[in-house]
């Protein structure tokens, strides 16, 4: 759609039912916040259910509520590099070096922030708990959330051997079918609302499997699944995807979750730490 989504809510608004221009009248007054939501976020804030999201998406349209934020982000305001301009910590081609690295400094300064204020003791000890008690761990996520799930299982493989992780949706789906209750998912998603999530999701909820998720939005679809939800701050706009900043809060979690692991059960730890670094000595020059 090459038209600015925000004119063509405008211009087809008086053809909306209800319920649908009760959404509109919410993404007009709020069009920059909208496109950091998830639809149940959306849901709650304009007071409507998320069928009306899905079928306002469709009468505008979009194929989905991902390209009603997508659209949302294009319609805001943005500098020459594709980045809203709405904060003024938003980089431009104009910045100098220095400028840039200020300000990069600056979103990931306040990822971690926003993530320490979200930090919840009792969440994560209860992941720990899980985590502890589990046969196997699987981190898993999707896309840029791939990689966060790849980071939780290299730093937990310096301490035990019961992480596992895997890289193909389908290969995913394969292994939790085999898994049992005895299994823990540690599930990265910062949007919480994929296709791919869901599949994994219902494998998990049919196998009664503990699902320990990494997320930014307490409402999520993904949430609706978890044991434990584990939040992580800095909005990131569909334009952002895979912003360093957005990762640096997740990072975060999993160094925390780890330190907990390792003083919940010094001894393994103690043992798993001398038998990796007589492995891995030889590797070095």
């Amino acid at each position: 759609m090459s038209e600015n989504i925000l004119e063509t809510i405008t211009t087809q608004y008086h053809s909306l039912t209800r319920s649908s221009q009760k959404l509109a009248d919410y993404i007009l007054a709020n069009a920059h916040d909208a496109q950091y939501m998830s639809i149940s976020s959306l849901a709650e804030n304009s007071g409507v259910s998320e069928a009306s999201i899905t079928r306002f998406c469709r009468s505008l349209g979009l194929t989905g509520y991902n390209n009603l934020r997508l659209a949302l982000a294009k319609a805001d305001y943005v500098t020459d590099l594709g980045e809203s301009s709405h904060t003024s910590d938003t980089i431009t081609s104009q910045d100098t070096f220095s400028s840039i690295f200020r300000k990069l400094y600056n979103a990931n300064i306040l990822s971690l922030n926003e993530t320490m204020e979200l930090l919840d003791e009792n969440n994560i000890s209860k992941a720990v708990d899980l985590i502890s008690a589990a046969d196997r761990v699987f981190c898993l996520g999707h896309g840029g959330s791939m990689v966060m799930a790849m980071e939780a299982w290299a730093r937990f493989s310096t301490a035990t051997s019961h992480f596992v992780h895997i890289e193909d949706s389908h290969m995913q789906v394969m292994h939790l079918a085999l898994a049992t209750e005895k299994d823990v998912i540690l599930f990265f998603s910062y949007s919480g609302s994929t296709k791919d999530m869901e599949d994994i999701m219902h494998v998990a909820k049919e196998r009664h499997i503990s699902v320990i998720l990494v997320t930014h939005f307490p409402n999520s679809c993904a949430a609706g699944y978890a044991d434990v939800v584990l939040l992580c701050g800095y909005n990131e706009s569909p334009l952002q995807s895979g912003s360093v900043a957005a990762k640096l809060g997740q990072l975060f979690i999993i160094e925390c979750l780890f330190y907990v692991f390792c003083k919940r059960n010094p001894d393994i730890l103690s043992k798993a730490r001398a038998a990796t670094i007589e492995a891995i000595m030889p590797k070095f020059l």
